[in-house]
């Protein structure tokens, strides 16, 4: 185990065989908001073991019991409540609470898991243990990569402008709004993981990848578009860490995480026997392949030398013809999970909604009290500092910062100067945040 133990092994072992699935229904329920907790407490030990280069239990004990294809069932549960359940909640006339969290912890929900996978799914054997729910896996990853390919005009996520904020439930749907370019991120990730194993994959999940999604093309788009780079103020950023930072000039030209983890992902899809076998080169695809050429510059394959073998392919590709779509008979699979959970609860969401409303959203005061307690031992500052990325970096100019906001700790700046400047947009959120403590 790494330094700082957050859970003991057998304390890790007891909390993975009790992972289950839950309706949706049930979702902000007592036993679901345990299992909430239970899995944040997996995922910080499993990044702090990870970032010790250590044994890594956590990823050993979901293999052993069984339990990814469960987390991948709760990870779509979970997307499919944010899309069908969270906006009549929000069109709810009668419903307006005056602490959203509850209903915030059901919305983070998907991230805690997204997050959580991407950390374990760096194993192969643990792309293998998701058996079947592997299709339902990457149908998750291509929805969440082809939305953010469509908000990549948008240069990323939404600004957080607070003043734009009028009601609660506003305020978390723009908060879950922000989120999902978080997750589709880490999606990004847990799908580059995936392809680490294509020679492994069957044929329903390899002809999903390559012939229903054809990832290749989408994955050509995210480098042309770059969603987690943009300029500001002239100056090059990117969203690491949770947050936008700048990129100093003498590293404009190293390869950012997000960017390696597309170009390994096209290099496997592209070169692997059994990908190359089965993906059809028509006309389209080898235009949008071509597009490939422009980034593939001597400074990128000095980073990336494999690079160089999918720069023989694409000088090759150029002069090959076209291939016919083919029309082999293939028994598509259809993402079981979605589909599922879709029969079970189609024409009830109204109904759903309105249960949470009543047994699940509208605590007492007491009941937040030990709920706010439970929140306190589970988000722990020791372990949250531990797994945090890197340094904690400005709020305004994004520098690395050792100095936080007095009122409210949530906040890093590098001077008072960059804190005086950031005030009027930091300001409500302090407020909101020192009063809710005192309220404790």
């Amino acid at each position: 185990m790494s330094h700082l133990e957050l859970l003991l092994p057998g304390e890790a072992d007891l909390l993975i065989r009790g992972l289950r699935s839950f309706p949706l229904r049930e979702m902000g329920s007592g036993g679901w908001n345990q299992q909430h907790e239970n899995l944040e407490k997996l995922n910080m030990q499993a990044i702090l073991d990870a970032t010790a280069s250590q044994d890594e239990p956590i990823q050993e004990l979901l293999v052993t019991h069984g339990k990814i294809p469960t987390l991948v069932e709760e990870l779509i549960a979970v997307e499919m409540w944010k899309q069908k359940v969270f906006p009549v909640l929000c069109r709810l006339e009668d419903f307006k609470p005056q602490n959203t969290f509850p209903i915030y912890i059901v919305v983070h929900h998907e991230a805690s898991i997204i997050n959580l996978l991407e950390t374990v799914f760096f194993h192969k054997k643990v792309c293998e243990s998701a058996e079947d729910t592997i299709f339902d896996l990457v149908d998750y990853c291509h929805r969440k990569l082809t939305l953010l390919v469509a908000r990549s005009g948008h240069s990323g996520p939404p600004e957080d402008n607070e003043s734009q904020y009028s009601t609660p439930m506003q305020e978390l749907q723009k908060q879950a709004e922000l989120m999902e370019f978080e997750i589709a991120l880490k999606a990004l990730s847990v799908l580059r993981y995936i392809t680490d194993c294509v020679n492994s994959l069957s044929l329903s999940t390899l002809s999903r990848m390559l012939s229903t999604h054809n990832l290749p093309c989408l994955l050509v788009e995210l480098l042309e578009h770059s969603p987690w780079s943009r300029r500001e103020g002239g100056k090059l950023q990117q969203f690491e860490g949770g947050c936008w930072q700048t990129v100093p000039p003498p590293e404009q030209q190293k390869l950012s995480k997000l960017d390696g983890q597309v170009w390994i992902a096209l290099y496997n899809l592209l070169l692997s026997p059994e990908a190359r076998a089965r993906y059809c080169l028509t006309s389209f695809a080898k235009g949008q392949l071509l597009k490939l050429r422009a980034f593939l510059t001597d400074t990128l394959l000095d980073q990336l030398p494999n690079l160089a073998d999918l720069q023989g392919f694409l000088a090759h590709l150029a002069l090959a013809e076209p291939q016919p779509p083919k029309k082999d008979l293939v028994l598509e699979q259809i993402p079981e999970i979605w589909e599922r959970l879709e029969q079970e609860n189609r024409g009830k969401w109204q109904a759903i909604a309105k249960h949470q409303l009543r047994h699940v959203f509208s605590p007492s005061e007491q009941d937040l009290r030990l709920q706010a307690r439970r929140w306190a031992e589970t988000y722990r500052l020791d372990v949250l500092e531990a797994v945090a990325p890197e340094r904690p970096r400005c709020a305004y100019c994004g520098t690395e910062a050792s100095k936080r906001c007095s009122r409210c700790q949530n906040e890093w700046y590098c001077c008072r100067e960059c804190q005086v400047k950031h005030w009027e947009k930091h300001r409500k959120a302090c407020v909101r945040t020192a009063q809710g403590d005192r309220a404790k």
